[in-house]
């Protein structure tokens, strides 16, 4: 009898110790998720900006296989024994959880039914409503760099159909409209069809990638560049993501005409006509890949024509040993804020309307938080610029005007939506709200 108690405890007891670990382990990690969902619902970080899972409760096991999918880290997270996004502003739309779920509970969607996200409408080979005018890349909502990149190549692909109608000899076959990962990926392709075709660019290569702070880093997957091959990269710095595709244009020869900024894109009787400030290209079709920022968000105040004022911080190197002003209380304006205190005696002032960076992520906040402490940069809250001069910044803040000496001021407060120019262009808008 006691033999058998033995026998039963040698095995009962190891099985308990792994239980409890096990449920130890598993409170931890529902403990971790419900504190970054309170901390994301504090901050009023709950709606994602492009795609992103949408998880049946109902089919969930709680698995937890999609949280350990996604290559970003921490995005979704087990709470109440289910999967939920617990930080569902920085959801990128990977769609790996979507493919790891083994019970299908997870699919792709864009928008809520709070906030619905404007896209163009388009069919399966991304072509709008205006026939010959196509979309890829980040103004479909697809924020991920292999989407872009897959939908650049498709599109161009579905473009150059309206080539072989033939016509007038002056026009091209495409004309491609920005150079993120979409606008590069149209281009390659065009290039390697023998197309006649014009890639333009407002401002440089790199499309939103391009804007990143120095050094952040850009996850992506192996994805297929047309004409230059596989291109493997699982975790790459900005600087080395935008040296690849500025040698895959090398090889290929091609010719990005910049500051070119589209004001008009019109119909005629042998396809479209794509108007910049300065030229016009007559065209059988067009891929848009402009993203969803558009045009940068201005400030509307006196001196904003200023060469010193900029919308975007490129490289912050250049501004070592300067007086800047960054404008804004979002993780943009706070990343360029950080990426310019860590230059030799660059003196940074952070600018917000707000009283508090309630629109950032944590990790941002406590930064920057933590390098006002100690007197790295200076953060001015609930100020407000009301005119930039040669040399300073007059701001308006709750005790009345304040100068402030300053060499450069970069304003990070948002972008215009294109939509106005997308419906300019004859092309319908819809609303998803979830789907």
């Amino acid at each position: 009898m006691e033999s058998n108690i033995f026998g039963l405890l040698f095995y009962l007891l190891p099985m308990a110790a792994i239980w409890s670990i096990y449920a130890i382990r598993r409170s931890r990690r529902h403990a971790k998720s419900a504190r970054l969902l309170e901390e994301a619902e504090a901050s009023g970080l709950t709606e994602p900006s492009s795609l992103h899972p949408l998880i049946d409760p109902s089919r969930c096991l709680g698995c937890g296989t999609c949280v350990s999918a996604c290559p970003e880290g921490e995005i979704l997270g087990l709470h109440r024994g289910k999967a939920v996004l617990v930080k569902p502003t920085s959801c990128i739309g990977h769609g790996a959880c979507k493919d790891a779920c083994p019970q299908d509970a997870i699919r792709l969607v864009l928008g809520t039914h709070r906030r619905g996200v404007e896209v163009p409408v388009s069919d399966t080979n991304f072509e709008t409503n205006v026939p010959g005018l196509f979309v890829a890349g980040e103004v479909t909502g697809m924020g991920l760099i292999r989407n872009a990149i897959t939908q650049g190549t498709q599109a161009l692909d579905a473009a150059s159909a309206y080539a072989k109608q033939g016509g007038e000899d002056d026009r091209y076959d495409a004309v491609i409209v920005g150079v993120g990962p979409a606008g590069l990926a149209a281009s390659l392709r065009a290039n390697e069809l023998g197309l006649k075709f014009a890639t333009l660019e407002q401002e440089t290569l790199g499309g939103t990638v391009a804007h990143y702070p120095r050094g952040k880093i850009v996850m992506t997957s192996p994805v297929e560049l047309p004409g230059y091959g596989s291109v493997k990269l699982r975790e790459t710095s900005k600087e080395s993501l935008l040296e690849l595709w500025a040698d895959a244009i090398k090889k290929a020869g091609l010719k990005i005409q910049s500051r070119q900024r589209v004001k008009a894109i019109q119909q005629d009787s042998e396809g479209l006509i794509v108007e910049t400030l300065t030229k016009s290209f007559k065209t059988r079709a067009v891929v848009l890949c402009i993203g969803r920022r558009g045009s940068p968000r201005r400030l509307g105040v006196p001196g904003e024509e200023l060469e010193k004022v900029v919308y975007r911080l490129v490289d912050a190197e250049q501004y070592s040993g300067r007086r800047v002003m960054v404008v804004g209380g979002g993780d943009s304006a706070i990343e360029a804020a950080i990426s310019l205190s860590e230059q030799p005696g660059t003196e940074v002032a952070l600018c917000y309307r707000g009283e508090s960076f309630s629109r950032a992520k944590p990790a941002n906040r406590e930064r920057v938080e933590a390098l006002a402490s100690n007197s790295s940069l200076q953060m001015m809250l609930g100020a407000t610029p009301d005119e930039i001069l040669p040399q300073s910044v007059r701001l308006n803040t709750a005790g009345g005007i304040k100068e402030i000496a300053n060499n450069d001021v970069i304003v990070c407060i948002g972008g215009e939506l294109p939509t106005a120019f997308l419906k300019e262009s004859g092309i319908a808008i819809e609303t998803r709200h979830g789907e």
